[in-house]
């Protein structure tokens, strides 16, 4: 079946957000190293921001590291990270031909000074590109930020810079890592696993919910175009009945 004839390009999701799950896995069903399985997720990576762009979506946010993930085996670590550096460098003219602008979040001094270096350079080099938004969250956790985001607020309330019964949902958004951003609408998960693991809570509060059963390493363009198909056949009430949607 092919989905993305089916999708209505009137309905597209603004911000898709991705959990690219399963690389070890993937990895170790083919008797290889986890190693390995990062390395083929890149192609992932490649087919997914290209497809989004070709439909139309604006905005795309994936899930590359996480706070978590600096406790796994410094060998793991240290590949993932030699790998990002490569990946900037390798598709730097795919975001440039395709006028995607480049984007990060997450606590950014974490990385090695190599990657951090060569991530601002890319960022800086597709800040023209108006074409989609593509978001690393790298060293990210959704708990981190919006601890950093309420000591911020409590700061310039102690300083008299803002009002304490002025705090609502618009303030709290300007403090977060996505203050540039819409919220999400479709969050996707690869490798049947179902679970949020720590990524924009505050952000997904109304985004449809979508857990694909395929490996990140396996997971094409198709499946992208499968997962927004699915989003919209779906009735989003944001609180509201269906009779008072129609």
């Amino acid at each position: 079946m092919n989905f993305k004839e089916k999708i209505n390009p009137e309905k597209l999701p603004q911000h898709i957000a991705i959990i690219m799950d399963g690389n070890g896995r993937w990895a170790k069903k083919q008797g290889l190293v986890r190693a390995m399985g990062h390395e083929r997720g890149t192609k992932a990576v490649r087919e997914v921001v290209e497809g989004a762009a070709e439909i139309g979506v604006k905005n795309l946010t994936l899930y590359a590291f996480s706070t978590e993930n600096w406790n796994r085996p410094k060998l793991e670590v240290d590949t993932l990270m030699k790998l990002l550096v490569s990946s900037l460098k390798k598709e730097i003219s795919t975001l440039q031909d395709n006028k995607i602008r480049l984007n990060a979040i997450g606590c950014l001094d974490n990385l090695p000074a190599k990657a951090h270096r060569e991530l601002q350079e890319v960022i800086k080099k597709t800040a023209s590109n108006d074409r989609m938004t593509l978001t690393l969250a790298l060293s990210y956790g959704s708990r981190e930020e919006l601890t950093t985001a309420v000591k911020e607020i409590s700061k310039k309330v102690k300083n008299g810079e803002i009002s304490e019964k002025a705090i609502d949902e618009s303030v709290i958004n300007k403090h977060l890592y996505t203050q540039n951003l819409p919220d999400v609408d479709l969050l996707i998960r690869t490798s049947g696993e179902q679970r949020i693991s720590n990524f924009l809570l505050w952000q997904i509060a109304y985004a449809e919910l979508y857990f694909s059963e395929i490996l990140w390493p396996d997971f094409r363009k198709e499946d992208l175009y499968e997962a927004i198909y699915n989003y919209q056949n779906r009735e989003r009430r944001f609180g509201k009945t269906s009779e008072q949607l129609s």
